[in-house]
């Protein structure tokens, strides 16, 4: 699945970007959408702004946590941000140590330049995909 065209004032927040910055987090929102195609369980997203910057919800299930795409002050990395009082950046930490930089218990960090490590983040953006009905499984047991 390809992703849908860009809404306009998403489109303007990609503008906003630094170039580089901006490519990166294009390539980025295109695992977002591919890897929520994947998942029946996370249905249909919402692609709106939060903050001025693109955001991804699962607004139609309800599955998963918020999703941001940015930068972070003082850093030239695209950042995909999250929702600090969850503990999807400890999840990725334990995964994937060494395979990206992170910022507190919000963000994880991507150089602009070389390759996208698209398997490590697909995992990790699909734990956010799926962060509420993670949870709700665990409480379940």
């Amino acid at each position: 699945m390809t992703a849908p065209t860009l809404p306009r004032e998403v489109s303007r927040a990609f503008d906003a970007f630094p170039a580089p910055i901006s490519k990166r987090l294009l390539q980025v929102r295109a695992l977002i959408f591919a890897t929520a195609a994947a998942q029946e369980e996370v249905g249909r997203l919402s692609e709106t702004l939060k903050w001025g910057e693109p955001a991804y919800l699962t607004d139609e299930t309800g599955s998963g946590s918020t999703i941001r795409l940015g930068r972070i002050k003082e850093s030239e990395h695209a950042a995909i941000l999250f929702n600090c009082k969850t503990t999807l950046i400890d999840t990725f930490r334990e995964r994937f140590a060494d395979q990206f930089e992170y910022r507190q218990t919000r963000a994880l960090l991507l150089p602009v330049s070389g390759a996208l490590l698209k398997r490590p983040l697909s995992v990790c953006l699909s734990l956010a995909l799926t962060y509420h009905l993670d949870r709700r499984a665990r409480k379940a047991r």
